[in-house]
């Protein structure tokens, strides 16, 4: 494997855990700056393989499912800062799968399954992959899973996304995109996972092209930090974008909760970074912003995100 970058650190994917929970033990330290090498298996934690059949889907067991790997301690991390996390390289492996599992997805009742279609895919993702004799899916690599340990004591599952994270499913989170998440327990405990290939917004069937990968990421902290709450940047040199963004995240049970969640927050960012106010704000983000559902199948919680290209204040 060539890495652009060089690695401090390499974590290996037998090094997973499929709770959140901040008494798990970490399995690396770091300081802030540090560039991490991860390696991160697909989200059925080996049950899948490139020659299954959907029949394969009925095997799986409950909580074994989207392992992350970490967590890795962040020298000098205190509740209340914030954890940025670089994405700098993906590394696939040379196939994936999509499946559609019973009782998942947003169309479960229409759509009972089992179904299951493998991809094959080349190790720098930049190529096009078939579905069958339909279509050609463009490659996108991003992390579908990344959290920190949460405040609350206890397991957690790993599916449902939350203020610290989890399975956020947001497909901006590729290579050239920064993710600001907030500490909740000394030394931070960061975890990723659940590596895709390629995700529409919402991953409406429940899965994208589910894929192991290695992952490089630079983690630093900000103290003091002016937004305490999870959000994107994501520079224009960053696959498939051609400008500069900043996202903001809303997290909820209810979908309309969530997208005021993302707008407020964006409102809230545009008037800290610009000075105007937060009724002007408001106006701006109704005419150049876009509000999306990024993950609407990992009940009980929605993501949905605000996306403002902040190449517009230039």
């Amino acid at each position: 494997m060539n890495f652009k970058q060089n690695p401090n650190w390499t974590i290996h994917s037998h090094h997973h855990h499929f709770t959140w929970n901040r008494e798990i033990p970490a399995v690396l330290s770091i300081a802030p700056g540090d560039i991490v090498s991860v390696d991160v298996t697909e989200a059925s934690a080996g049950l899948l393989t490139k020659n299954s059949t959907a029949k394969r889907i009925l095997d799986e067991k409950p909580g074994e499912t989207n392992p992350v790997t970490g967590p890795i301690y962040v020298d000098g991390a205190q509740p209340g800062d914030i954890l940025t996390i670089d994405f700098l390289e993906f590394h696939p492996t040379d196939w994936g799968w999509t499946g559609v599992f019973p009782d998942f997805g947003l169309l479960k009742k229409d759509f009972p399954g089992p179904n299951l279609h493998i991809w094959k895919i080349t190790e720098d993702g930049s190529n096009l992959s078939s579905f069958g004799k339909w279509a050609k899916v463009p490659l996108n690599p991003f992390v579908g899973t990344i959290g920190v340990a949460p405040k609350k004591k206890g397991d957690h599952p790993i599916i449902p996304p939350s203020y610290y994270g989890g399975n956020l499913d947001v497909k901006h989170l590729v290579a050239g995109s920064r993710l600001h998440l907030p500490v909740n327990v000394k030394g931070a405990l960061l975890s990723i996972g659940d590596t895709h290939a390629a995700q529409g917004d919402g991953e409406v069937c429940g899965t994208a092209i589910e894929c192991s990968m290695n992952v490089v990421v630079k983690v630093d902290l900000v103290k003091n930090p002016k937004h305490n709450w999870p959000r994107i940047q994501l520079a224009n040199h960053a696959q498939r974008e051609a400008r500069d963004l900043e996202i903001t995240l809303g997290v909820n049970r209810s979908l309309k909760v969530a997208a005021q969640e993302s707008l407020s927050r964006m409102i809230d960012l545009v008037s800290t970074k610009t000075g105007m106010s937060p009724e002007e704000a408001y106006m701006l983000c109704s005419v150049a912003g876009d509000l999306r559902i990024s993950e609407i199948v990992n009940e009980p919680n929605f993501v949905v995100s605000f996306q403002l290209p902040f190449d517009i204040f230039e």
